[in-house]
């Protein structure tokens, strides 16, 4: 090098492979993920199986519906409880709306499958891409904390978010747009520096009616909601997503 020091800035770059240096900046500098783009909402289903025999798809449908329509319900009403207590609420209805005899036993067993879903099998490498590309992670989820932590602890992902963030915090829940605001007030980003990522269809319309750049991940492949308004774009897994926010396409 003729006795010459190089920039640390040159050295570094000539030490990466060229697929790192040519890779583009990210589009967004954070994702807002619904927790079950994270967690399959299904995993549930071998638990109510065993409790509910010839039941377990079924109840499992029904219970979700219901947690969210309760969900909803308080929040028109204004009357909030913490999201664990209203997924046990849930359970309670689907059972007796079932005629299925709930024991105590089967109603702790049911409710501690919430604590202890199984991620997707693209969604650890999926966190990992986007942090090391310097993307932040955060939840903007109906979950409760309690929810947040054991499932992200079981699963051995909490360190690849920067929050697990509950609506909880404020007393409300998805798709009230004071939901989607806390995204934008704990990240200190404006609303277009976020991506925000959808499990439901009715998120997605929230999402993208608060004013986010959303996007779906519809892993059940259901139709879109009814309501005006669409995601800007959508698939059933993550790959969609990272070439969205990676700038690969």
């Amino acid at each position: 090098m003729n006795g010459k020091i190089l920039p640390c800035a040159i050295v570094l770059a000539a030490c990466l492979p060229c697929s790192a240096q040519d890779a583009p900046a990210p589009r967004f500098k954070a994702v807002a993920f619904d927790y079950f783009v994270i967690f399959n909402a299904n995993s549930v289903v071998p638990a109510v199986e065993e409790a509910f025999p010839g039941k377990g798809a079924e109840f499992t449908k029904a219970w979700r519906a219901k947690q969210f329509e309760y969900g909803f319900l308080r929040s028109i009403t204004h009357r909030h409880a913490d999201f664990f207590k209203v997924t046990e609420d849930a359970l309670v209805y689907t059972a007796e709306a079932m005629k299925l005899d709930l024991t105590p036993e089967k109603r702790s067993r049911l409710l501690d499958a919430y604590l202890d879903l199984k991620p997707w099998p693209d969604a650890a490498a999926a966190l990992r891409k986007l942090r090391a590309s310097g993307v932040r992670i955060i939840t903007i989820a109906n979950f409760s904390p309690k929810m947040l932590k054991a499932n992200a602890d079981h699963a051995g992902i909490t360190d690849l978010f920067d929050e697990l963030l509950s609506t909880e915090v404020n007393g409300t829940y998805k798709p009230d747009p004071r939901a989607y605001a806390l995204g934008m007030e704990r990240l200190k980003l404006k609303k277009e520096e976020i991506l925000f990522a959808a499990f439901g269809g009715w998120d997605a319309y929230g999402a993208r009616h608060f004013g986010y750049t959303t996007y779906w991940v519809n892993r059940f492949d259901l139709p879109t909601e009814e309501l005006g308004i669409v995601a800007d774009a959508t698939s059933n897994n993550l790959e969609g997503l990272l070439d969205l926010v990676l700038g690969r396409r």
